[in-house]
């Protein structure tokens, strides 16, 4: 009994043995510790993880109705790049650090000096920016670009025999050099010209002004090439002398004008930056004025009668046409004004305002040694335009259409056909007004200077993809820039450069250009024109033919007191002021005038019969057809 009472107290320790005033074990305090703390743990711990596991799902709630965005706050590791806007492009000015050179009296007036002092004057050029990337937000629309006007896809036709010929040669270039005025040189957007020959007045001058003008609208994107440009009118590189295995020695040459015999590639001319020495305006200025112009006679308040001023000497077709001025004779429909340049200029070029000639419901366009810078002037003036079937064409000309954008003459019976064409749209006013206005809107709309250039940069960059060597600067050649000319340039010749400057780049590119036509739609193109011109010259064809040809002289076609060939009797009031009709003054006179299908394209189903008199027939006539239909 006492031996079990004894084990039992030592199995349960004595209460007392807890007391502070008892001693303790050290290894029992040790272990107490440790069971303490690992409780305290364990409950620190569960509270912990209950906390953080409500936080993490009710963020995890959150989340799921946020849009699935990463932002540059939430991704630290990823430094955001700031959207800003693009660069601002670059902007030009001209400053002239010294006076220009001097010139030398003995030099013809007809030629430039401007042009010969920049190649001597040893001028540094600025360096050209490299070409600035296009934005993102540029890039993205660059599908959205216009699309450019018709009459650029004539590009693929210009160059398509050395593109059938596998390239253009170092050696196809040189044997350009024979009749070419320059030859331009581009390299990493810098011009370099060697002037082989002198050019008519200031053909060679304003045409590299404007390429120069070009290179500063989109600087570093023209390509590197290498040309001739030839600034006479007529075109020289014959088709038929270059077949079979004389297609590889097909030389390149540019101008501005072709036919349907030669190969030479269409460039715009000169005169778009300026014609300074019979002071007409660049093309920008001009086209403003010509459209306020066309505002202050309204078409039928117009002399019912067809209007041509211009120099007939160039050309024998020109001295044709005096005779078909109204005479005590013969009326013709026709008002003929014969244009003294030099007692023009001596006048102040007074009566020389392209903008004050639209005046009369019909003009006459009519070439000269071959085609002439007055179309675009005569096409803008919102009057129906009679054109005496061309031979030659120019950069745009081959996309307008017979009696959609002016009424085909004919060449073999001008008189008569220009007399049907007057009546005939005096008789059916509303339509003769639609053919003037649908040319003037297409001057105004698609011979923008904006399109100018875009077509120079196309034709340019076309042509360079061509080249099957890597061009260089010749020796002979010189860089010019726009300092260089415009700071030698005196007179008219540096106003129109200062007011045709390009004053800043152009990031956004230039329209896209349009492909090539097929075969079918080419030959489909001709057959309009011709099918339209057809249809005109069978409806006139029992006009009236001038008396031949003991008649007199082109200045003894007695115009009658009012519109007399003479220069000094060029008089019509303040309307008749002068026209361009002459691209060619001075020039050596060329090509004959032979016929060849006319100039444009369209389908007309002109079916009136009898023309009436030029004021007052009914504008309603009932047997006419109207040309709007068959044009469709």
């Amino acid at each position: 009994m006492a031996t079990a009472a004894a084990d039992a107290a030592a199995a349960v320790p004595d209460a007392r043995r807890w007391s502070k005033a008892g001693p303790s074990s050290p290894v029992t305090t040790a272990i107490f510790l440790f069971f303490f703390v690992v409780v305290v743990g364990v409950l620190v711990s569960a509270r912990w993880i209950t906390t953080t596991t409500h936080l993490a799902i009710t963020n995890l709630d959150q989340w799921r109705t946020q849009p699935a965005i990463l932002t540059a706050t939430l991704t630290t590791s990823i430094p955001a790049i700031p959207a800003g806007p693009p660069p601002p492009p670059a902007t030009y000015s001209l400053s002239c650090s010294a006076p220009p050179l001097t010139r030398d009296p003995d030099i013809p007036g007809n030629i430039s000096q401007t042009l010969s002092l920049a190649l001597s004057a040893n001028v540094t050029c600025a360096s050209v920016p490299d070409p600035q990337p296009i934005p993102p937000a540029a890039d993205a629309d660059a599908d959205a670009n216009a699309t450019c006007p018709t009459y650029f896809r004539f590009i693929h036709e210009d160059l398509h025999p050395w593109r059938a010929a596998g390239g253009i040669t170092r050696a196809m270039i040189d044997r350009a050099r024979a009749t070419a005025n320059f030859r331009l040189v581009v390299l990493r957007g810098r011009a370099y010209i060697e002037r082989i020959a002198p050019a008519f007045q200031t053909r060679d001058l304003f045409t590299i002004w404007g390429i120069l003008q070009l290179l500063r609208r989109y600087p570093g994107r023209v390509p590197d090439l290498d040309l001739m440009f030839d600034c006479v009118d007529w075109p020289v590189v014959h088709a038929d002398e270059y077949q079979g295995d004389n297609a590889t020695a097909m030389p390149p040459l540019f101008r501005y004008c072709g036919d349907n015999e030669t190969l030479d590639v269409v460039f715009p001319d000169w005169s778009f930056w300026g014609w300074a020495e019979i002071n007409i305006k660049p093309w920008d200025a001009l086209q403003k004025d010509l459209n306020e112009g066309n505002k202050k006679v309204r078409w039928i308040d117009r002399e019912p009668y067809a209007y041509w001023k211009g120099n007939p000497d160039v050309a024998a077709i020109r001295q044709e046409l005096v005779k078909c001025n109204v005479s005590s004779e013969q009326e013709w429909n026709a008002r003929i004004f014969k244009q003294d340049w030099i007692k023009e200029s001596k006048a102040g070029y007074k009566k020389s305002n392209l903008a004050s000639q639209c005046t009369h419901r019909y003009k006459i366009y009519i070439e000269g040694s071959a085609w002439s810078v007055s179309e675009k002037y005569i096409l803008a003036c919102d009057s129906m335009t009679l054109v005496i079937k061309p031979k030659y064409y120019d950069f745009f000309s081959r996309v307008l259409m017979p009696t959609q954008h002016y009424w085909p003459v004919r060449d073999d019976n001008k008189c008569g056909s220009i007399k049907y064409a007057v009546d005939w749209g005096n008789s059916h006013k509303k339509k003769a007004q639609q053919i003037g206005k649908k040319a003037s809107k297409f001057i105004q709309q698609e011979l923008s200077m904006d399109y100018i250039y875009d077509y120079m940069f196309h034709l340019l960059t076309e042509y360079a993809k061509l080249l099957r060597f890597k061009p260089t600067k010749p020796p002979e050649a010189v860089e010019v820039c726009p300092e260089s000319l415009a700071c030698q340039a005196i007179g008219r010749e540096k106003k129109f450069m200062q007011d045709s400057m390009v004053k800043s780049a152009n990031i956004a590119g230039p329209c896209n250009l349009p492909p090539p036509f097929s075969p079918d739609e080419y030959k489909k193109l001709q057959q309009r024109k011709e099918k339209s011109i057809k249809q005109v010259e069978t409806l006139g064809q029992n006009a009236p033919k001038l008396e031949e040809r003991n008649a007199s002289k082109p200045e003894d076609s007695n115009p009658g007191e009012r519109n007399a060939s003479k220069p000094e009797d060029s008089n019509l009031g303040e309307r008749n002021a002068s026209k361009p009709e002459d691209s060619n003054l001075g020039e050596r006179n060329a090509s004959k005038p032979e016929e060849r299908n006319a100039l444009k394209p369209e389908d007309s189903n002109p079916e009136e019969r009898n023309a009436s008199k030029p004021e007052d027939s009914n504008p309603e006539e009932r047997n006419a057809s109207k040309l709007e239909d068959s044009n469709r």
